[in-house]
């Protein structure tokens, strides 16, 4: 028969021995540690200078990819992206063309001399993945897979977790407490939008959210101005001031034809379109209006 009477003392110890810490995200807090880096090949991520990623929504075929590529790294990209597993919310729009699709992304990536990064939608893909990818992301739609999370913490390759289309800051950063709990530290947040009861974008960008974050966590911030809008027109502008308000990168979706992408064509920058935004990001921000008055008695 048990003793309740000890039974008792052994759930409150193992509760006390579980319990979360004080600090209910010790490794994602900022505290007084310096700022983390994080490493894709030859890329910093959360240094001096803001990097930019880019690339087709979908991996389509050879020259789609390789044309993106190639066109990218000329106009500054230095890190490839492209969508090999694609989580659609209807099942009949194309849901990218897995392995063949992966093959494709790292070819590409060779011959224009980029990194690249895709997204894991499962954990029966992480192997096959990682085999493949220089940096593996987590889409919105899996902030809070935490069997994911777990699988990808013991992965060590680079992880861009974006945040969740419905999820708080807190919930977030939890996600992100769960790789770095699990041994990787080398975890990238993306703000790509959420959802609000304005349905004028396809979400709304939250930038609050990024230099809230940059004050919260040492981990590495960038933003995806892509999904956040869904406009084609509004990615320079929103880009620019992702990095204003202190990101530490962007990701963007770059189709040689957008027009007839299999994925997202409207939030698809082309060649052209591209080199315009990496020109909008080396101009100074516009000057600011004083009391000129003001500024000659001092």
């Amino acid at each position: 028969m048990l003793d309740g009477g000890a039974t008792g003392k052994n759930l409150k110890e193992n509760n006390s021995q579980n319990a979360a810490p004080k600090n209910a995200l010790p490794l994602v807090s900022r505290k007084k540690q310096e700022s983390t880096i994080v490493w894709v090949k030859n890329v910093a991520i959360g240094g001096s200078e803001a990097v930019v990623m880019a690339g087709p929504c979908s991996v389509e075929s050879r020259e789609q990819v390789v044309s993106t590529a190639l066109s990218i790294k000329q106009s500054g990209a230095v890190v490839l992206r492209g969508g090999a597993y694609k989580p659609r919310t209807s099942p009949y729009d194309f849901q990218g063309l897995g392995v063949e699709g992966l093959r494709l992304l790292r070819e590409a990536g060779d011959i224009a001399d980029l990194p690249v990064i895709t997204e894991v939608m499962s954990e029966e893909d992480v192997e096959i993945i990682c085999d493949y990818a220089d940096m593996l992301q987590i889409g919105a739609r899996n902030m809070q897979n935490f069997a994911l999370l777990r699988k990808l913490a013991r992965t060590r390759k680079p992880v861009l977790l974006k945040r969740g289309a419905s999820a708080t800051v807190k919930e977030w950063l939890s996600a992100a407490e769960y790789l770095l709990h699990g041994g990787n530290e080398a975890v990238v947040l993306c703000e790509r939008g959420i959802k609000t009861f304005d349905n004028s974008l396809r979400n709304t960008l939250d930038l609050a959210s990024v230099a809230l974050v940059k004050e919260m966590t040492h981990l590495p911030v960038i933003v995806d101005p892509s999904h956040a809008t869904g406009k084609r027109s509004l990615i320079s502008a929103t880009a620019k001031a992702a990095i204003a308000v202190g990101a530490d990168g962007v990701i963007v979706e770059v189709h040689p034809n957008p027009e007839i992408a299999l994925s997202d064509s409207a939030q698809q920058l082309t060649f052209q379109g591209f080199a315009g935004l990496m020109e909008n990001l080396r101009v100074p921000l516009r000057s600011i209006l004083v009391n000129r008055e003001q500024a000659v008695l001092a």
